[in-house]
C-alpha cells in the first residue's frame, strides 16, 4: 500500500536557477575583454579594418544575441515543464498521454518562421554590401596563389612582387621575409584572385573575408581598407605538403607610402605583370610569345 505524502521543506527552483545564472554568466564572461565582446569574438584588429567588417560584425552579434535570448526562453519553458508537471509522490497511474495548448502550438510554429525570415533578409542585405560589392577599384591588384607562396601584381602601377615560400620559425607570424601585400588606405580596391596550380583560399582574418581560388575560375574582392596597420594573411585551403607555410603579411599604408613602395618595385626592375605563363598547366596558344 502506498504511503501518504510526507511534507518536506519547500524549494524555490526559480531562486536556485537565478543564483546559478548569476554565478555562471559572470564567470564565463570574466575572461573576455570589452573589445572581444564588441567584435563578437572576431579578431580585435578587425574593428574598422575595412568598409565591410562593421556589417559582418553587426550581423554576427545580432544573430548570436537573438539566438541566445530565444534559447533562454526555450530552456526556461523546458525547465518549467519539467518542474511544474513532474510526478508527485501522491500521483496515481499514468499522466494524460495526449494534451496540447493551441496558443503554444501557434507560438512554436510562428516564432521559428519569423526568426528564419529575419536572418534571411538581414543576410541578403549584408551580402549586398560586402560579397556582392562591385565598386570600381581605384587600384587593381592581382593576387596569384601558387604552391606554396603568393605573387602580387599591382596592375594599375604595372609592377609586381614574386613571393617565395615562408620558412616557419615556431611562431604564428609569417616573419619579415614573408610575401607582403601592400594596400593603400582609404582607396577603393579591386583584388583579383587566381590560382596557378591547385585550389587555394585567400584569407585575411582581420578583414573577415575569405575567397577560394580555383584554377580556371578567377574571383575578385572589392573592398576599401580604412585603417592603417599590419595584418596576417594565409591560405585557408589544404593545398599540399607545405600548406602551413603559405603565409603572407598585409600592410595597409598611406597612399604616399604605397606610391613609394610601387616605385621601389619599378626601380628593382619588377615592372610588368606576372601572367598566366607562370601557371603550372599553361600552354601558349599557337603563335603566342611566352
Amino acid at each position: 500500500m502506498d504511503s501518504p505524502n510526507q511534507p518536506g521543506p519547500k524549494r524555490s527552483w526559480a531562486k536556485r536557477l537565478g543564483i546559478l545564472g548569476a554565478v555562471t554568466v559572470p564567470a564565463l564572461l570574466s575572461g573576455c575583454t570589452k573589445e572581444q565582446i564588441a567584435t563578437g569574438f572576431f579578431p580585435v584588429e578587425s574593428k574598422g579594418a575595412t568598409n565591410h567588417t562593421e556589417a559582418y560584425t553587426a550581423l554576427w552579434n545580432g544573430a548570436w544575441i537573438a539566438l541566445l535570448v530565444l534559447g533562454v526562453v526555450v530552456w526556461a519553458l523546458i525547465l518549467w515543464a519539467m518542474i511544474a508537471y513532474r510526478r508527485r509522490k501522491n500521483d496515481r497511474g499514468l499522466p494524460v498521454q495526449l494534451r496540447y495548448s493551441m496558443p503554444i502550438e501557434i507560438l512554436f510554429t510562428v516564432t521559428p518562421i519569423i526568426v528564419i525570415l529575419g536572418f534571411f533578409f538581414q543576410s541578403v542585405q549584408v551580402m549586398e554590401k560586402t560579397t556582392d560589392d562591385r565598386t570600381p577599384g581605384e587600384q587593381v591588384i592581382e593576387v596569384a596563389g601558387k604552391q606554396w607562396a603568393w605573387d602580387f601584381n599591382y596592375v594599375t602601377e604595372n609592377v609586381h612582387y614574386a613571393g617565395t615560400q615562408v620558412p616557419l620559425d615556431g611562431t604564428e607570424a609569417p616573419g619579415e621575409n614573408a610575401p607582403t601585400l601592400y594596400l593603400p588606405v582609404d582607396t577603393d580596391l579591386e583584388i583579383r584572385l587566381r590560382s596557378r596550380d591547385v585550389i587555394h583560399s585567400f584569407w585575411i582574418p582581420a578583414f573577415l573575408e575569405k575567397r577560394d581560388m580555383i584554377p580556371g575560375h578567377d574571383q575578385s574582392l572589392h573592398v576599401r581598407a580604412e585603417k592603417e596597420g599590419e595584418y596576417v594573411g594565409k591560405c585557408a585551403e589544404l593545398c599540399g605538403e607545405y600548406h602551413s607555410e603559405m603565409l603572407f603579411n598585409v600592410r595597409v599604408v598611406s597612399q604616399e607610402e604605397f606610391a613609394e613602395y610601387t616605385q621601389s618595385l619599378a626601380d628593382q626592375g619588377n615592372t610588368g605583370i606576372l601572367g598566366p605563363e607562370y601557371d603550372r598547366n599553361w600552354y601558349p596558344k599557337e603563335g603566342a610569345q611566352p
